[in-house]
């Protein structure tokens, strides 16, 4: 009999092969009606690949990630086969599935896709989708496979790199496409499709290389759900932390500047003080001490952190001192600086742990076509931290960062997100450094800690630091996008490479372990999200702008003056309106620009040293007293931070 085990643990029985769609159809016909893939033994295939073994097995609908993976890279081949019917000269190059549709990187030639175009090439996909057509995939022969993409050299380049056994081809209706397999039943399934946009990319990502269109499309089992989602993106367009970082005057780029390196507004730096503060504020509470470290460092650093061999490619190119020949890199982290200054002392097993926090600004080279706002720079801010420990104090420090960063996303209000615990890619361990026997204590601390705190967990394969486990903070924001926010990792192989060391009780040396966390992860990103999930509209500590002083006439400017005075006195900021307009107009001026109070001053308000309060979205709250009104701001702008001790 042949085994099959399902992710409940449940075991079902068969003779003979059996298929994931009947596996399905055992359980009940409508679990079969809605399988569209599956996973067998981890990995991603078609519901009708029989399995002729013992197998572990995950049936896939559209509601699991790895279902909608298999629907939309589907989808990609009814955009390839419509590009082939109406641009027959185009050459094809890949098609995957991406977080939110997919899309097709295609060589037009002499004939470039015009946005125009869009609309004929949807009609054509769903014309398409209609015949019902099945997906069959086929093992082909390298020799074979090559003279099918004779006249096609990005195929042929993917061909060549490959081996007989590993190459198959996908058909469905009239349409032949190279592909690894992971495709939904039939093309019936597709019944709504939207072509985004078309941009240029470069063949595998290099800028050496030739330029194609990037055709970015998604689709859906029901229109329903492709307006809903096209709505979501308008509000996304609306929420755009790139046209609300201007429109706020939070941030600005300059070309004199450099691409991907943001220049931060007044309102930005305010904003940013606030955040660090209240970072700060906890992490003293915590133990923290906070050190400095400079914005370049000595390319031997590097090569000693392990750096250089793995983002050495990703980095600025090396500063070359004029006489003595020395080689610098701008930094690309700060957690080798944060070794050096553990290392500055000599430590007893009494003086750990030590935590050394920084804002620490960091330098990566980014394709000018990977830059987009400030969630993707080439120098951005660090929320840094370092713990170095001994291993028994390992798994409470852990946790204790894991209430640090839970702190921190209540009191802004990211309440959804799971915890992914990144772990090695178990078949490719030459992409890490340091020793399997670390590396198992370090997985383990992370599946340990995540355990204890309750956190609802997920776990990848593949995606740890080069150095060490991570457990991942991924969090969706009120349009129900995934981001990936904090991020805290266990780390023995810095220690080692630094040769870092405490006494222990022993009087013998001991290695120390390392923690890197940033709850954050980085201002830019983090304050990107923060904006485009708040639109604008932030907490009430936390706006740049905390009030505006509308006096009625030029009259009381000065009054107004005296009132802002009192405010700042009490850490409350905000600006004076002086301009010569209407008390209404600047009352709709202050809505529009998110500012939470406006204070209307005129003769009797002078007179009774008073305000006369409005606040954003409530209206007329009435007089108060300055004194009153700073009280009730300050109860007011507590209210959503949560108890941290």
């Amino acid at each position: 009999m042949l085994k099959i085990t399902l992710p409940d643990g449940s075991i079902r029985e068969f003779e003979g092969a059996v298929s994931p769609l009947q596996v399905a159809q055992s359980i009940s016909d409508g679990l079969a009606r809605n399988t569209i893939s599956a996973v067998v033994n981890g990995k991603q295939t078609e519901v009708d690949t029989p399995i002729t073994e013992d197998s572990t097995v995950q049936l896939l609908t559209w509601n699991d990630d790895m279902g909608k993976k298999a629907f939309w890279h589907s989808s990609a081949h009814l955009l390839a086969q419509a590009i082939m019917e109406y641009y027959p000269d185009a050459k094809l190059t890949i098609g995957p599935a991406i977080a939110n549709g997919f899309y097709y990187d295609v060589d037009f030639g002499d004939h470039p896709l015009s946005e125009k175009d869009f609309e004929r090439l949807e009609k054509k996909i769903l014309e398409n989708a209609k015949k019902n057509s099945t997906f069959n995939l086929r093992e082909v022969s390298k020799a074979d496979a090559l003279k099918e993409y004779a006249d096609n050299p990005f195929k042929t380049e993917l061909i060549e790199n490959l081996q007989d056994g590993e190459i198959t081809f996908v058909t469905h209706d009239n349409f032949t496409d190279l592909c690894r397999g992971g495709h939904i039943p039939s093309t019936g399934i597709v019944k709504a499709v939207k072509i985004l946009n078309a941009a240029g990319a470069y063949w595998r990502g290099d800028e050496k290389n030739k330029q194609l269109t990037r055709v970015y499309g998604i689709s859906f089992p029901k229109q329903k759900e492709l307006t809903e989602y096209l709505e979501r993106l308008e509000e996304a367009k609306r929420r755009d932390h790139r046209k609300l970082g201007k429109e706020m005057g939070i941030f600005t780029f300059s070309e004199k500047v450099g691409a991907g390196l943001p220049l931060w507004l007044p309102k930005g730096a305010m904003l940013r003080k606030k955040l660090e503060h209240f970072l700060s504020v906890a992490q003293k509470k915590q133990g923290y001490e906070f050190v400095i470290s400079p914005h370049i460092g000595h390319k031997d650093l590097y090569v000693t952190s392990g750096h250089y061999e793995k983002y050495g490619a990703d980095s600025f190119q090396p500063i070359k001192t004029p006489n003595e020949g020395e080689e610098f890199l701008l930094k690309p982290m700060n957690c080798p600086h944060h070794c050096e200054i553990y290392k500055a002392q000599q430590w007893s097993y009494r003086d750990l742990p030590k935590r050394y926090a920084e804002f620490g600004t960091v330098y990566r080279y980014e394709q000018s076509g990977e830059l987009h706002g400030l969630t993707r720079v080439r120098g951005f801010t660090q929320d840094d931290a370092h713990l170095f420990c001994m291993p028994d104090q390992l798994n409470e420090e852990f946790e204790k960062v894991i209430d640090l960063v839970l702190y921190v996303f209540g009191s802004l209000g990211f309440e959804d997100f799971t915890a992914q615990i990144s772990l090695r890619d178990p078949e490719n361990k030459q992409k890490y450094i340091g020793s399997d026997e670390n590396w198992d204590k370090a997985e383990s601390a992370i599946i340990n800690a995540a355990k204890a705190k309750g956190l609802k967990t997920v776990t990848e394969y593949g995606e740890a630091a080069f150095y060490g486990p991570k457990l991942d903070f991924m969090v969706k924001d009120a349009l129900g996008r995934s981001w990936q926010l904090g991020t805290i990792q266990v780390d023995y192989n810095l220690p080692e490479r630094f040769d870092l060391w405490y006494t222990g009780s022993d009087n013998e040396k001991h290695r120390p372990v390392m923690i890197h966390r940033a709850p954050f992860g980085s201002m830019e990103r983090f304050i990107a999200i923060l904006l485009e999930n708040t639109a604008g509209d932030f907490p009430l500590w936390l706006a740049p702008d905390q009030f505006i002083i509308l006096p009625i006439s030029e009259k009381y400017v000065d009054y107004a003056k005296k009132v802002s005075q009192l405010l700042e006195n009490h850490d409350i900021s905000g600006l004076i309106d002086e301009r010569n307009e209407k008390t209404g107009k600047k009352i709709r001026d202050a809505e529009l620009n998110k500012i939470p109070f406006m204070l209307v001053v005129g003769e009797n308000e002078a007179g009774n040293n008073t305000v006369s309060v409005r606040r954003r979205g409530e209206g007329d709250l009435g007089e108060m007293k300055i004194d009153d009104f700073i009280s009730y701001f300050k109860t007011e702008s507590q209210k959503g931070i949560k108890s941290f001790d």
